[in-house]
């Protein structure tokens, strides 16, 4: 998968703001082409399809949308869980999800990357703070809409992906959320 995006671009922007996280791989995530890409030594590492809010971008809370700016790691949960392992209130409940169920599950599976956000009044408190509003990139049930907005305000990827960016990523590492609306 290629990128929709200049990733260069915006790698170097992101280091220059933020010189602190620069020695760490980054994310960038495009909700307008629906992709996640992963930087890292000045090198384009991977990309991946996503889904971001249907309701669309914004960080106010109980919009149900994805916030955008600059977010960081908070915390990394789930390493060594199975494949669909479900989680609640990012613990691991002990049950595999059945992928692509009916009804819609809204499940969060696999790997839980919880974000905290770095910008104030974009995601960081007053109201719009990604962090009490437990926005997260983790792996759903509902893959078959991965490419498409279909969350309610994290970024979801298919449980194959978010184990191997769970590898890549560490504590700490910027997630950039793009402010491009979707296609």
């Amino acid at each position: 998968m290629r990128p929709g995006f200049d990733w260069r671009g915006e790698a170097q922007r992101l280091c220059r703001e933020y010189p602190r996280r620069a020695h760490l791989p980054l994310a960038v995530v495009d909700p307008a082409t629906q992709q996640l890409c992963v930087v890292s030594g000045r090198r384009l590492r991977a990309c991946y399809p996503v889904s971001t809010s249907r309701y669309g971008l914004g960080g106010d809370e109980g919009s149900w949308r994805t916030p955008t700016g600059a977010h960081y790691v908070f915390k990394k949960i789930g390493d060594g869980e199975p494949l669909f392992s479900r989680f609640v209130a990012r613990r691991p409940v002990g049950e595999i999800a059945e992928p692509d169920a009916p009804g819609g599950d809204d499940a969060i599976c696999s790997r839980i990357l919880q974000l905290a956000g770095l910008e104030p009044r974009v995601n960081r408190g007053g109201g719009r703070d990604s962090l009490r509003r437990c926005i997260y990139i983790h792996g759903t049930v509902d893959e078959r809409h991965i490419g498409s907005p279909a969350s309610v305000g994290c970024v979801r990827m298919k449980n194959d992906d978010i184990v191997a960016l769970f590898g890549q990523l560490a504590p700490g590492s910027l997630v950039y959320i793009l402010d491009g609306a979707p296609k």
